[in-house]
């Protein structure tokens, strides 16, 4: 396999530091983002997610030169002979999965598809998408059958934003293709710049790893949000009950409002939508979102107490994970708009966004304004004023 001709299509904060580790370890990959600006950031040298660690260094190194980054596709595929694919999976307002994005960089990659070459996905897919929806496509746009004219594996991101480049250097990766040969193939190649990676049985035990991953931690968030319901109705310090309860059969997770990103929110849609007996996982992921309401009334007696006529709230972060700028699926914007419609005036601040990024998100900036109350969102504390 020529090892100077790959693709990455999906530049964001999974696909934009595993390109520049393949690069890193000498190959050249064409990168396909729609994202004009970005782009052309990446081509001049600059790092367009500042706060992922190491990675404007090796952006200043290789961006314009064995990174190139383009919106268009066709003459990024046309001389690639691995096509990675990671792009996002949104979810409908129905909570079913949207396949228009995924299906449509599947079916263009499909018509520049020749012999011998390699297509991975690391998007995570509801199990059996590899095999049911993005293998058929490509065979029909390219001609050629998959595991004999061209090879077809799935390899689920596994990274965290902000440590990407760290996780894919060190934590253990899976891969699997949709027959025995494109497994191999895929195992082969990822090799070269993966260090801990493993191939497992088939495409979709791949999938399926990676939805009970999340599966898993949703769930465990949902049981600790409980529990800390719980201990707040019987005046007890949760933390101190976690600490001393957690030991090699017992790990209680820290709670929170919620949980936000593209991630733990969707995944357990995939089996929700499909599986009639995936109640527990179902209770779960409502009893996640719906731990706004919860805030929303602890805050609400906390201003009844004060005998206050005016309701008035800062709330402190409005990302979904400290540390990582992006709001998607962010349960403290929805816990901030619960509040709006309940009569709160709230105010937001929060050191990743300028006031004119917040306004643009139609939020109210912090500028001193007079508060009744302060709500730290990642501490879970709120301040009287």
């Amino acid at each position: 396999m020529n090892k100077k001709k790959v693709s990455v299509t999906g530049l964001g904060k999974v696909g934009l530091p595993l390109a520049a580790v393949i690069v890193e370890s000498g190959y050249t990959v064409s990168g396909i983002d729609i994202d004009k600006q970005r782009c052309e950031k990446i081509n001049n040298g600059k790092n367009p997610i500042p706060e992922e660690k190491g990675l404007s260094q090796l952006i200043s190194k290789v961006g314009g030169k064995n990174l190139h980054a383009s919106t268009d596709f066709r003459k990024a595929y046309q001389n690639c002979n691995v096509h990675i694919v990671i792009v996002p999976l949104f979810l409908k307002k129905n909570f079913q999965p949207d396949f228009s994005l995924i299906l449509s960089v599947i079916k263009n990659i499909g018509q520049f598809l020749k012999k011998e070459n390699l297509v991975i996905i690391e998007t995570t897919l509801p199990p059996t998408t590899t095999e049911k929806k993005i293998q058929p496509l490509l065979e029909k746009e390219s001609e050629l059958k998959a595991g004999k004219d061209f090879f077809l594996a799935y390899s689920p991101e596994r990274v965290m934003s902000g440590k990407a480049i760290e996780r894919l250097k060190k934590f253990p990766k899976i891969i699997g293709g949709t027959d025995k040969k494109s497994g191999e193939k895929g195992l082969a190649f990822y090799k070269t710049f993966i260090p801990n990676i493993e191939l497992v049985s088939s495409a979709t035990t791949a999938e399926f790893i990676k939805v009970a991953e999340g599966v898993y931690r949703d769930t465990n968030i949902a049981l600790s949000n409980e529990l800390f319901q719980i201990t707040e109705t019987l005046n007890l310090d949760y933390q101190e009950i976690k600490e001393k309860a957690n030991h090699k059969f017992c790990h209680l997770l820290n709670p929170g409002i919620g949980v936000g990103g593209h991630c733990l929110p969707a995944y357990p849609w995939f089996l929700i939508n499909s599986f009639e007996n995936a109640k527990l996982i179902k209770t779960a992921r409502l009893k996640n979102d719906q731990m706004i309401n919860f805030w929303a009334d602890k805050i609400k007696k906390k201003i009844e107490k004060k005998k206050s006529q005016e309701k008035v709230i800062l709330i402190r972060g409005i990302t979904f994970r400290k540390g990582v700028k992006e709001i998607y699926h962010s349960r403290s914007i929805a816990l901030i708009k619960l509040l709006e419609k309940s009569g709160f005036k709230v105010y937001v601040e929060d050191p990743l966004f300028s006031k004119e990024e917040i306004k643009k998100l139609k939020l109210t900036p912090f500028e001193n304004q007079q508060t009744n109350l302060i709500f730290n969102v990642f501490e879970l504390k709120i301040y009287e004023q």
